[in-house]
């Protein structure tokens, strides 16, 4: 099963994003991203495990959620997808 990380530019549009996401049945868990993202403004994130990553980033566009990358964790690191 794959493992996705939506980051956030702030807490703030973190929780949104959790409640954007769960108004849909999308569950997500609300962390601190690891400290080298910290670096590029990406403070928070979301982890969706299993989850349709197009259908998440769609909803959090129509509901006006800002995000500002996607990752998926493989082999244990994480690479950024364009979406």
């Amino acid at each position: 099963m794959k493992q996705y990380l939506i980051t956030f530019r702030s807490v703030t549009y973190a929780q949104r994003g959790e409640r954007s996401l769960g108004g849909r049945g999308i569950s997500g868990s609300l962390s601190r991203t690891p400290k080298w993202m910290e670096q590029q403004g990406c403070g928070y994130g979301l982890t969706l495990r299993g989850a349709n990553i197009y259908r998440a980033v769609d909803a959090l566009r129509q509901d006006g959620v800002s995000w500002r990358r996607v990752y998926v964790l493989e082999n244990g690191k994480y690479q950024e997808i364009a979406l």
